[in-house]
């Protein structure tokens, strides 16, 4: 159950299992969905991140699908594009902290890449189910840089539908993760 209230757009979102492989993105759809990218929120605007962006039959693509693993290679090369997200963690390879938020921030960009993607009536997938250490090596990252994921764009196949998505409960989003308010102690004798 969704609630609503919420944008059209972040209440009808979801992550497709295939790909229409057929559809192509255009140079103009790349340029929007990188400008929605660009213009994310960041700590001190320091804007830590990147993207390899490669569309289905581009030079590089191909290299992108060799170091996918099995579970991404059923339905990831089908996508209109592959897009390694990158996370500027280092200032080059100096062992100083270019952002402690970068990776964070990182996925502030991809939101709003994936939320423009779906307002264009694209649809994304995002993962992590590749050879990290070989594509590092095939990308010749830049040092202090560091791939995190990869998203899949594109359009979903006529037959994968959204399915009904379960969602944790309000309640547990604002309550998780701290500790329960403390319990009257005070006949409770205290510890030294």
């Amino acid at each position: 159950m969704t609630a609503t209230g919420i944008a059209p757009v972040l209440q009808s979102r979801f992550s497709p299992l295939r790909f229409d492989s057929d559809h192509q993105l255009s140079e103009a759809d790349v340029a929007i969905l990188l400008e929605a990218a660009r213009w994310a929120p960041s700590a001190g605007n320091s804007q830590p991140w990147a993207f390899h962006f490669r569309r289905r039959g581009d030079a590089g693509h191909a290299a992108l699908v060799d170091h996918l693993a099995a579970s991404s290679r059923r339905w990831a090369p089908q996508a209109s594009a592959l897009v390694v997200n990158l996370a500027q963690r280092e200032v080059d390879d100096s062992g100083i902290e270019y952002s402690e938020f970068a990776d964070y921030d990182l996925g502030q960009a991809v939101a709003h890449m994936t939320v423009q993607a779906h307002s264009m009536g694209l649809a994304c997938r995002q993962f992590r189910a590749f050879n990290l250490d070989a594509l590092h090596d095939t990308m010749r990252v830049a040092p202090g840089w560091q791939i995190l994921t990869m998203t899949a764009i594109g359009v979903a196949a006529d037959d994968d539908q959204p399915i009904p998505r379960h969602r944790r409960s309000i309640t547990d989003l604002i309550t998780a993760g701290v500790a329960p308010p403390d319990h009257d102690t005070t006949d409770q004798p205290r510890r030294a």
